[in-house]
């Protein structure tokens, strides 16, 4: 189980993300169930992870504008285990999409401060 908490009434989670010479460092993300995709980050962590280009995507964002946007492959820690992911590099803070979440459950406690979980699910 991952968990987090609602600051500023967003859910919060901080995710191990791997850099390019095997050290994790704690990512602040935003979960974000109007995304689609795994991951997003600043352009600024991207370089300093040093994580290597896939090449770009089109994009639709949530103001409706397209955008090409940079691919990068990264490694996470996602409910104790590293996987392999593709993210996006965009503007603004760090985000976690709906592809993520894929086989999960998500509970938010919507207060200032409430918990936030993602269990996975059973197969059944």
């Amino acid at each position: 189980m991952i968990t987090g908490i609602v600051d500023q009434l967003e859910a919060v989670v901080e995710l191990l993300v791997i850099d390019v010479a095997g050290r994790p460092h704690r990512v602040r993300t935003v979960i974000d169930t109007g995304y689609n995709g795994t991951l997003t980050l600043p352009a600024q962590l991207v370089v300093s992870l040093g994580l290597p280009f896939l090449g770009h995507r089109r994009a639709v964002l949530a103001d409706g504008t397209k955008a090409l946007l940079g691919e990068y492959a990264a490694t996470v820690s996602w409910d104790g285990k590293l996987v392999q992911i593709g993210i996006t590099e965009a503007d603004g803070g760090a985000l976690l999409g709906m592809e993520m979440l894929r086989g999960h459950r998500l509970t938010v406690d919507a207060i200032e401060g409430g918990e936030v979980r993602i269990e996975q699910l059973t197969q059944a």
